[in-house]
């Protein structure tokens, strides 16, 4: 507590301490023409504001002299001399281009596609950055649903959105697939305090643009990270938490030198108890990064990567448990020999990864450039866990003899390893004129995995070597090109195309545990065009319409489950977008119509891991709305609402021995409203107040409609507070960040399983559930210098 007390201290003298306010304001132009959509970003601290559709803007600084950055794929910066309130005009058309975007041209939107989307700056990241997840930091975006196995935000955290869930995102890091080849996930727990070097993120629903990696079933996510910097700076960032949550960041740039180089860096901790008993989480975190800034040229080369020790806590707790002891974790749990109740110390999931990317972009001139880019990447790490009475056979072990008695069990620990590399290159071709853009490329990937388990420790059974019980290797590709245009028919009228052609073979050889051979050899090619239109009713309004289909390949569990096929959407997207200087509205209607379907069954295999089978023919119909309102100056209003209906034709499912039709079913993990809300108040230069809230309505874990597998509703809010001490003595800035999480203490579960069994045929069933924190507080102070 004595941080906590210490940080408070300081944020309560910096705020006695604010100097007089003025007012910057104007209008952002290209030549003649309005831009809407400029950021407009203070130097070196945390505030910012973006153009309205005539292109206006407005800030609020104390006086003194500072650096405004107009930034809008381009960048101007103006230095300015505050005494009393300004009036400054700015025009963008001769402004210098920011280069580090084209990387990602191919696979980013903008206002003027007919994609749903949603922008997250790396001013709203900072603003909540205090060493948790991506997927919590996320949570307020639309359509978005958020969940953490430790209940905090730390560790292993997962999204949802539209209700498809992670093995449905395509994530793709400066333009480059994140998402596991062999299971599709996307583990952010190997990313510990990624967002510390994420400059932006967009996230599109729905199909989207094509992308490069897996397929987007549901969502995109694109992360591009830290731009080169013009200025050498560093800062250190502290911050502490409930459940013992303490993160440590470092982060340098050596600014822009002989015009060209610029180096910056980044090294992180993380660690945290749970709010789950012992789902501890110690995340160690880098990411290194080299430019070659040329007139026509940039050039990347990047590394970043870390180590992750979490215990498990997937398991979840029952019915009872959750009643009496909501923070009760089962894994690890084994009887001693005097029959008391003990847990494994090392009961932990034990991964690194470390990623390398090469970009290189350039322009010919004549709206002509290039972008190419390498990567790999090495992940190694096990699932240590304690195994109580199991089989022997099951593990190649024989029975054994004790004093007269054959002994066929034993307590075991076992290691399962994953060994892999991925590795690829992605590649594109862009030509603009006044009227078309046109981007073609492609990419090529390939995914080699060994998977394999160890007994390590037998308690009953002889001693043993290192005795590997099982052994399978996987490998694959996945190549693709695309084509894209966008052309404008007239003035108020443009018309989107969008092919891409992707082609993947897998294959596994091997044995699973228990001896079960695992074989898969299959090929997939698949051709998904999209197209779309937009058209400007006025500068400020527009509205578009798109169709996508999208297919997407079965992961590694859907193979062990059984024999699935591959899964196809055709999208719809009917979009309004409206923005004026007071409000920004964004509205879509969408139905997404699937094929085969594969949809979470709500059963869990042994790691964790969510079991799907493919649902014939389902739906899922929805409305999206997201708005910024700006009441005031100093007063801001964000809600979002999404509202669906998501809809499996007809669901089969054995019960009591036979197999039944259970009708048109609520598709699993799909809840039929979320919203969401933030409230922003700037009451003096520096100081920020947010109060944030997130409502998801009730949903099934199964696709039964079965009493036992409903989640219930829930509603939270959270308390986020930011200062910004600009004149700190021996530092170019201060910032004290406080955040409240669940500040009503609601208990609530936003995730679980559900799983049958027949006994004496007849069917029973029942449900996990994954508690999450009650209360819960984080506060930070961050050194610029």
């Amino acid at each position: 507590m004595k941080h906590v007390f210490l940080i408070f201290s300081f944020f309560l003298a910096a705020v006695t301490g604010f100097s007089q306010e003025f007012q910057v304001s104007g209008t952002v132009t290209d030549g003649n023409t309005p831009l809407e959509g400029v950021l407009v970003k203070v130097e070196g601290i945390s505030l910012y504001t973006l153009t309205s559709a005539t292109g206006e803007y407005s800030l609020s600084l104390e006086e003194g002299i500072h650096n405004l950055i107009f930034s809008f794929g381009n960048k101007k910066r103006i230095r300015i001399d505050l005494s009393e309130d300004m009036v400054l005009n700015v025009d963008m058309s001769d402004a210098e281009e920011v280069l580090d975007e084209v990387f990602l041209s191919a696979v980013r939107v903008s206002a003027n596609s007919p994609i749903t989307y949603s922008n997250l700056s790396n001013e709203e990241i900072e603003d909540r950055n205090l060493g948790q997840d991506i997927p919590s930091l996320m949570q307020y975006m639309p359509g978005v649903v958020t969940t953490s196995d430790a209940g905090a935000g730390i560790g292993y955290s997962s999204i949802r959105v539209r209700g498809t869930e992670a093995r449905g995102i395509n994530v793709t890091i400066n333009g480059i697939p994140y998402n596991d080849a062999e299971s599709q996930g996307t583990f952010w727990v190997n990313l510990g305090d990624f967002a510390s070097s994420v400059e932006n993120l967009q996230l599109q629903r729905g199909v989207g643009t094509s992308t490069n990696g897996a397929g987007a079933f549901g969502a995109s996510i694109n992360l591009l990270t830290d731009r080169y910097s013009y200025e050498p700076s560093a800062e250190i960032a502290n911050s502490f938490g409930s459940y013992n949550t303490r993160k440590h960041t470092v982060k340098f740039s050596t600014g822009l030198f002989d015009d060209h180089w610029e180096f910056n860096g980044r090294a992180s901790v993380i660690k945290s108890d749970g709010y789950i008993d012992r789902a501890s989480t110690d995340l160690k975190s880098y990411f290194f990064q080299g430019s070659y800034v040329g007139e026509t040229t940039l050039v990347k080369a990047l590394t970043f990567g870390g180590s992750e020790v979490t215990y498990q806590a997937w398991d979840g707790i029952d019915a009872d448990q959750l009643e009496e002891n909501r923070r009760f974790n089962p894994a690890g749990a084994y009887e001693d020999d005097e029959g008391n109740l003990k847990f494994y110390d090392n009961h932990v999931d034990d991964y690194k990864q470390d990623h390398f990317q090469l970009l290189w972009n350039e322009r010919y001139g004549s709206g002509w450039s290039s972008n190419i880019a390498l990567h790999y990447t090495y992940g190694r790490g096990f699932y240590e866990s304690y195994r109580a009475g199991e089989d022997l056979v099951e593990y190649n072990l024989q029975p054994f003899t004790a004093n007269g008695e054959e002994i066929t069990e034993s307590d075991l620990i076992t290691k399962k390893w994953l060994v892999n590399d991925f590795y690829g290159t992605t590649f594109n071709v862009q030509y603009t004129n006044e009227n078309v853009e046109v981007i073609a490329g492609g990419a090529w990937n390939n995914y080699e995995g060994d998977h394999f388990g160890e007994v390590i420790f037998t308690r009953f059974a002889p001693s043993l070597p290192l005795h590997r019980y099982y052994d399978n290797k996987g490998q694959k590709s996945d190549f693709n090109i695309f084509g894209k245009v966008t052309y404008a028919v007239t003035n108020d009228l443009a018309l989107y195309g969008d092919l891409q052609l992707r082609r993947i073979h897998y294959e596994v050889d091997g044995f699973e545990e228990e001896n079960v051979p695992f074989i898969v050899d299959d090929t997939h090619t698949f051709f998904n065009p999209k197209a779309g239109l937009t058209y400007e009713f006025s500068e400020a309004s527009r509205l578009y319409f798109s169709f996508a289909r999208a297919h997407r390949e079965p992961n590694r569990t859907d193979y062990e489950a059984g024999d699935p096929e591959p899964e196809e959407l055709n999208d719809y997207e009917l979009g309004w977008r409206l923005t004026s200087s007071i409000l920004q509205l964004n509205s879509n209607l969408y139905y997404m119509d699937y094929r085969n379907q594969l949809v979470l069954t709500g059963e869990l295999n042994d790691v964790g891991a969510p079991i799907r089978r493919n649902s014939g023919n389902s739906y899922r119909l929805g409305l999206e709305l997201d708005a910024v309102v700006r009441l005031h100056s100093k007063f801001s209003w964000r809600p979002n609402i999404a509202i669906s209906r998501n809809k499996n034709d007809e669901w089969f499912a054995s019960w009591d021995g036979e197999l039944r039709s259970f009708g048109k079913t609520d598709i699993s993990y799909s809840p039929g409203i979320i919203a969401g809300n933030i409230l922003e108040y700037r009451p003096i230069a520096g100081l920020e107040i947010k109060f944030l809230t997130k409502y998801i309505g009730e949903q099934y874990m199964s696709n039964l409609e079965n009493e036992a597998s409903l989640l219930e509703d829930y509603f939270i809010n959270d308390f986020n507070l930011q200062y910004t001490w600009r004149k700190a003595p021996l530092f170019k800035e201060v910032v004290f960040t406080g955040l409240i999480n669940n500040i009503l203490s609601e208990e609530y579960v936003s995730n679980g399983y559900y799983y049958t069994y027949d006994y004496e045929g007849i069917t029973y069933d029942g449900a996990g559930y994954y508690p999450q924190a009650t209360r819960n507080f984080l506060v930070g102070m961050t050194l610029r210098f």
